[in-house]
């Protein structure tokens, strides 16, 4: 069965406040092998201009990927969660994402195509604070493998 073409442009919104806390950064940037010392040590991110730890590039999947779950898991998008695949994903920043920020999460079905007989399905994701300042627009193509309508029907 085909993934719902109805579906693009819903929006999806996880609006429980995220608070990034410093070790959770300290923690991402330790799993994902990076030193650097605006995401471990508060005294060299603040002499480098920063106002807190920043957060890697990558940390703000963790915080998108429950509003991205909630539009993947509707049962009515029709999307086979045991055929699905991570396509890609970017990072699209308005400024960087510090610890002791707090933000909450919309995430949109921006579109819905066919690549031969998948269907590729592309979500993005606006991480703003809870003041409403949007810090990073993420954007991620799930693969739907070997749903795509035939000419059959």
């Amino acid at each position: 069965m085909s993934v719902n073409r109805d579906f693009i442009g819903r929006t999806y919104e996880y609006s429980t406040p995220y608070h990034v806390g410093r070790e959770k950064v300290r923690e991402f940037a330790m799993a994902i092998g990076d030193n650097n010392p605006v995401y471990h040590d508060l005294t060299e991110a603040r002499e480098m201009g920063h106002r807190d730890l920043v957060a890697p590039p990558t940390f703000p999947f963790l915080i998108t990927y429950k509003a991205m779950v909630a539009a993947i898991g509707d049962p009515d998008l029709n999307l086979n969660y045991a055929m699905v695949v991570h396509g890609e994903q970017s990072f699209t920043y308005t400024r960087p994402l510090y610890a002791n920020d707090v933000v909450v999460v919309s995430s949109t079905i921006a579109n819905i195509s066919t690549a031969r007989s998948n269907e590729l399905i592309t979500m993005e994701q606006q991480v703003k604070t809870t003041d409403g300042e949007l810090i990073v627009t993420t954007t991620n193509v799930t693969v739907s493998r070997g749903s795509a309508p035939t000419e059959e029907g």
